[in-house]
């Protein structure tokens, strides 16, 4: 009798510790094998501030680059070397663009400028110009910019142009007459830049430049309408 008891404790322990292992906290029922799945997370996501509508634009500005490299199409002559220019204008340079979205603008953009070089002779050391180089300089090229993403204050963009150029140089020695005649440098006319507009208004503002082409920097004014 003491051992039917004894076997019946221990049956009942056995049924109640299974029972318990059916269970997980506060009554619910689980399956074996079964995972219960944690419970979903909730991030908080950012919401990006909401840009102003887009309107499209006319943009002219004014520009100033330095220094001119029209002075590399200066001829080069067996007998005479290059000295320092002793003059360069410009490129002056003015743009109209029509911006039709908020990320691009095409326009016409229009350069003058002009450079002269002094020719020294080898066998000389008079430090006295052997004559004088002179090439002047107008181009009217088609212009594409592209707007990187920014906010309202600073816009970096990349500027695309390309045209034709028309030129006039003159070879002279000190007394005015001719040194040499040679043929005009390529037609083609163009600019690759990076560079960032800063508007200090929504209709005006100024801009700054690095490339290759008709300068190496500039830096000039911009307005919209």
């Amino acid at each position: 009798m003491k051992k039917e008891v004894i076997l019946f404790v221990i049956l009942l322990i056995f049924i109640s510790v299974a029972a318990d292992a059916q269970f997980y906290g506060g009554g619910v029922y689980i399956e074996r094998g079964y995972r219960r799945p944690p419970p979903p997370r909730y991030q908080h996501q950012q919401r990006r501030p909401k840009q102003p509508p887009f309107r499209p634009t006319v943009n002219l500005s004014f520009g100033y680059g330095f220094p001119n490299l029209d002075k590399n199409y200066l001829a080069q002559f067996y007998e005479v070397y290059q000295g320092t220019p002793s003059q360069q204008t410009g490129p002056v340079f003015a743009n109209l663009d029509y911006q039709f979205s908020r990320y691009t603008s095409i326009g016409i953009m229009g350069s003058y400028g002009k450079v002269a070089m002094p020719y020294y002779d080898y066998n000389s050391n008079d430090g006295i110009p052997s004559f004088t180089g002179r090439l002047e300089n107008w181009s009217v090229m088609f212009n594409m910019i592209s707007y990187l993403p920014a906010n309202q204050t600073v816009n970096p963009y990349i500027r695309t142009a390309i045209g034709l150029s028309s030129w006039k140089q003159d070879y002279t020695y000190s007394d005015g007459s001719k040194a040499a005649v040679v043929s005009n440098p390529s037609d083609l006319a163009y600019q690759l830049s990076i560079g960032a507009r800063f508007n200090f208004s929504p209709n005006a503002g100024f801009f700054i430049e690095a490339g290759y082409g008709k300068y190496i920097g500039s830096a000039g004014l911009t307005f919209r309408f």
